[in-house]
């Protein structure tokens, strides 16, 4: 397999996405281009460093440990300087600096603790308060605020200027994922800059000038009736409450109460290598699996069972409407649409729907794993056990906000009852565990329950951007050839799809082919006609990666030749989606990434088809097999004109 990804000038790299801001017109100017590329010398609270021309006083602070506040200030976003409370005094200059906005172009002395500056900052913080409305014992961010610590730091003990007794603004609730209090807002614009540059969506925006400046959608519109893609990234990045997902824990627990209702639980990959962080003393990228399933089971839930099981159903449906995608264009002639973009993001499919709404007939019909999870436990599961399925009571543990919103759409419903009654996020589950005094990281491990309690590596790393092509590839690979796809990559790692890259494009060719595997029988005839192809595929994670993509597509670029793309909604996929702990960061969503990739190396079973638990439903329930009229009928939606036709 071939990585090309350096033919494809997509990638934005950090400089990308924090652009530095322009040159104050008191900084002296380099006076020739080859300056440009210097190390200047900058001291700071009388600690010296030299640091590249055009790095910001509040990196070069960084580089030496030296702790400025910021309220506006994002790894992930461009710099605004909007908030002013990161303000130091640069020798020479009257006014006070913004740090995270003030490049360095010449040797400056820097003061980040003055009397003049500490005065400055309280006054920032002061008039912030002024417009918060501060009940912070109810507030879904209390503990993990960013302008409480402030307060805390700065030794807040009175309003000086005044506080906000009762709310003003008020709250919007009309999504099924988001919920925006504006009288916690302190006009930071992360949300604004997430949305418009991180995501390339544009739901938030800044309105009106002076005293009634807010953050506000389209016309002011509540948050249902505008073009969001229900990502949460913009919660993950709020500094305050004045943004946060929707909690049914309340709903959830009232049904765990209720000893008429079977109450299950699926746990997506992502939040294990992430729900420590919400815990004290745990490091990000702590994998706590099996210490949460004791939890679960502690809290009440009859049963815990493993999204790696619907995700390699996911695997073996998706793939399957590959290989017929590729039959009816490369044999029957039948102009089907290729590439294939997969389905399992939610926030990645509300996008296209919105935006690209011509090229749905690209995305795969398979559902989601959280939504094929909802419709077999509520037919198999529920005739296994002899359940009732108005009884039984789903519950899904996601790194999602948009699966919320996912669960709640009208077609999701194919097993004449809502396939997934919850979304649960990361950070929900968390403050569940602690309501029930559960300390998680000093439970003992438990297993999932059966029959869904096998997992597979191959399930595991859909938590991380590339996971879902990966696995497709160890799967389609060996049905197709008969050969091992760990004698073509070391350990059946397929490194050119992993990392971190806005986009990734690869190409698989397929020099030899074996018999129709028995799970694939009249499907097609033989795998000749796939002899001699190249498999091209590419990744992309966010939607600002997605909508290059899709520009390429259409204008006949080089990944219209692509057979198969895997889009995820959030940065990093699930292991950044706006369900999981914040804070979230590079770094942060590396060390999830690395978790994720261990317990994948771990796992006895690595490739979806070779899962005891898929073949078991195949052959007791499925048994026309995948992509027939009943999976069609229950896995998927009626996005693909060929599912319909088959259906």
């Amino acid at each position: 397999m071939t990585d090309n990804k350096e033919k494809l000038d997509f990638t934005q790299d950090k400089s990308s996405r924090r652009p530095k801001s322009t040159t104050p017109s008191t900084v002296k100017k380099p006076e020739n281009k080859d300056a440009l590329g210097a190390m200047i010398k900058v001291t700071i609270d009388g600690k010296d460093i030299k640091v590249p021309m055009g790095t910001t006083i509040l990196e070069a602070a960084k580089e030496l440990g030296i702790t400025i506040p910021t309220l506006c200030d994002h790894s992930d976003l461009c710099v605004a300087g909007v908030c002013r409370i990161c303000v130091v005094e640069v020798e020479g200059m009257n006014n006070l600096q913004a740090s995270c906005a003030y490049p360095i172009t010449s040797p400056i002395k820097v003061h980040t603790h003055t009397r003049k500056v500490r005065q400055a900052r309280r006054h920032v913080l002061d008039l912030m308060l002024a417009k918060h409305y501060g009940e912070c014992y109810s507030c879904v961010r209390n503990g993990n605020c960013e302008l409480q610590d402030l307060a805390d730091q700065y030794g807040v003990d009175f309003y000086r200027f005044g506080h906000m007794e009762k709310p003003e603004k008020g709250s919007d609730d009309s999504s099924y994922a988001i919920e925006r209090d504006m009288d916690k807002c302190i006009l930071c614009r992360r949300c604004v800059r997430t949305c418009v540059d991180l995501q390339e969506v544009g739901v938030y925006d800044v309105l009106d000038r002076g005293e009634e400046t807010h953050i506000g959608t389209f016309l002011d519109k509540p948050m249902n009736e505008v073009i969001c893609i229900n990502c949460g990234q913009c919660i993950n990045r709020c500094p305050t409450g004045a943004l946060h997902a929707k909690d049914p824990s309340d709903v959830i627990w009232n049904a765990i109460d209720d000893k008429s209702k079977h109450v299950v639980i699926q746990t997506a990959p992502a939040p294990r290598s992430a729900i420590g962080e919400c815990f004290e003393g745990v490091e990000p990228g702590t994998p706590l699996t099996f210490e949460m399933n004791t939890a679960i089971r502690y809290c009440g839930f009859d049963k815990v069972f493993d999204t790696n099981f619907s995700a390699d159903l996911t695997i073996i449906e998706e793939g399957t409407e590959l290989i017929q995608r590729l039959y009816g264009a490369l044999v029957e002639d039948k102009g089907e649409a290729l590439p294939q973009f997969t389905s399992c993001s939610p926030g990645w499919v509300k996008y296209i729907e919105h935006f690209y709404p011509e090229m749905l007939k690209h995305v795969s019909s398979a559902k989601s794993p959280q939504q094929m999870f909802g419709a077999v436990i509520k037919t198999y599961y529920a005739e296994l056990n002899d359940i009732d399925p108005a009884d039984i009571v789903t519950v899904a543990l996601m790194p999602c906000t948009a699966k919320k919103f996912e669960c709640n759409r009208p077609e999701m419903n194919d097993s004449g009852f809502k396939d997934i009654d919850y979304g649960l996020t990361t950070r929900e589950l968390a403050q569940m565990f602690k309501e029930a005094g559960i300390e998680l990281p000093k439970l003992k491990k438990s297993d999932f329950d059966d029959p869904f309690g096998t997992q597979t590596g191959s399930g595991v790393i859909f938590g991380a951007t590339g996971g879902v092509m990966e696995s497709a590839i160890r799967t389609v690979y060996e049905l197709v050839t008969g050969k091992k796809i760990d004698d073509l990559f070391d350990h059946a790692n397929i490194m050119p799809v992993r990392g971190f890259d806005g986009i990734r494009y690869a190409e698989l060719p397929i020099e030899e082919v074996g018999p129709v595997p028995e799970l694939l029988e009249g499907l097609v005839p033989n795998w000749d006609w796939l002899k001699g192809v190249t498999l091209k595929v590419a990744v992309a994670h966010g939607t600002a990666n997605a909508k290059k993509v899709l520009e390429n597509i259409k204008e006949g670029g080089k990944l219209s030749e692509c057979h198969f793309i895997e889009f995820m909604a959030c940065p990093g996929g699930c292991l950044g989606g706006g369900g999981m702990p914040i804070p979230t960061n590079e770094e942060i969503r590396a060390a999830r990434a690395k978790a994720i990739y261990a317990e994948d190396e771990a796992s006895e079973v690595r490739k979806s088809y070779e899962n005891p638990a898929i073949a078991k439903l195949y052959s007791e329930f499925f048994t026309e097999g995948p992509c027939s009229h009943k999976s069609h009928e229950l896995l998927h939606t009626g996005y693909n004109v060929r599912g319909k036709k088959m259906v």
